[in-house]
């Protein structure tokens, strides 16, 4: 294992200069453009170039040789990125709170309203019952005048008051279902509609988190051989295209209490509950050769048909002490696998 593990970790390092190459080429993007160096502006300028959203690109240079940030951040948010989900809560209860204000002024205009028509009926009261002596029918009449202006500008002021709160409780409905679509969003993969890496960590905290512990649960990492040869080749909706078909078959091998996610770009995890190495091992090789029977593709009609192959490695909850062990412990195996294509799958341990 640890002769595997080392070629595998050696195969990594010969990729590196690619990732050196993207990095630079965004940092001297961002550095034309005068855009500040924050994390959520890589991430976006990251996107547009070595992600090829060919739309969010477009946008980008639409916003001339200058960018604002205010606009950089929106057009973070249209496009959902993970680094800028941050800012659409903050703008979210920043709204929020405004609603809030202006709803407690219009309360407040109406109380003052009540309070005026109050007023209004205890000087008729005093005046009826003949508290006020020597008070003419003119004043009465007036003071009559005045109390039904007053009943006419609070019903006025309520009627006004409950149309806009019934506006705002509608604001603050669809403020909800924004948030609510954040944070769905903030832990779903934008490609294949998975969880992704914060929905997954999520999902082994909680699996550690049990007063039970965690023993008794799988981790399956997936790795697919060469998939950045295989994007270089056909190109990126390809890619997606596959990405996609990968899902709907994990989708299909787990069960009501299983999980699966899209780690990264080439890499799927699968956790399977009340399962040993035995079982584990097999569903790791019946997915193995679910995807290389049916997941057979091509560029075009023309093109000659490829098959797609991945590296398997499984680890169990009951070796690892904390979520952060199950992960290191799976990817040790999925190294292993990596480093021999002969054994594809491979077990951490075993």
């Amino acid at each position: 294992m640890p002769t595997a593990v080392a070629n595998a970790l050696n195969a990594r390092e010969t990729a590196r200069p690619a990732l050196a190459s993207d990095i630079q080429t965004v940092a001297q993007h961002m550095m034309r453009l005068n855009v500040a160096g924050l994390p959520r502006n890589y991430e976006l300028l990251y996107e547009a170039l070595i992600g090829l959203n060919a739309g969010l690109a477009q946008d980008i240079a639409a916003l001339g040789p200058h960018p604002q940030q205010e606009a950089l951040d929106e057009l973070g948010l249209r496009y959902r990125l993970v680094g800028h989900y941050g800012l659409a809560g903050d703008h979210s209860r920043i709204e929020a709170s405004r609603i809030l204000k202006e709803t407690a002024e219009r309360l407040a205009e109406g109380r003052l309203h009540h309070r005026a028509f109050t007023r209004a009926c205890e000087t008729i009261i005093k005046s009826v019952s003949g508290q006020q002596d020597h008070q003419s029918l003119a004043d009465f009449m007036a003071e009559v005048e005045y109390l039904a202006s007053s009943l006419s500008a609070v019903l006025a002021a309520e009627q006004t008051i409950g149309t806009r709160l019934e506006e705002d409780i509608e604001r603050l409905t669809t403020l909800e279902r924004g948030i609510s679509a954040v944070q769905t969003a903030a832990v779903t993969d934008k490609i294949t509609g998975l969880p992704n890496r914060i929905g997954f960590n999520r999902a082994l905290d909680d699996l550690y988190g049990q007063e039970d512990g965690a023993a008794g649960s799988a981790l399956i990492m997936i790795d697919i051989d060469d998939f950045k040869g295989l994007t270089a080749r056909y190109g990126m909706q390809t890619g997606n295209r596959l990405l996609k078909k990968l899902a709907g078959l994990f989708r299909k091998t787990v069960k009501k209490n299983d999980f699966v996610a899209r780690l990264e770009a080439d890499e799927f995890a699968l956790l399977f509950a009340n399962v040993g190495m035995q079982d584990a091992l097999a569903i790791a090789e019946r997915l193995r050769g679910s995807v290389e029977d049916n997941l057979v593709f091509a560029a075009s009609d023309t093109s000659e048909a490829s098959g797609l192959t991945i590296s398997v490695g499984v680890a169990l909850s009951g070796d690892a002490a904390t979520s952060g062990q199950l992960q290191a412990n799976a990817r040790v195996a999925l190294l292993a696998a990596q480093s021999n294509p002969r054994l594809p799958v491979q077990a951490f341990g075993r």
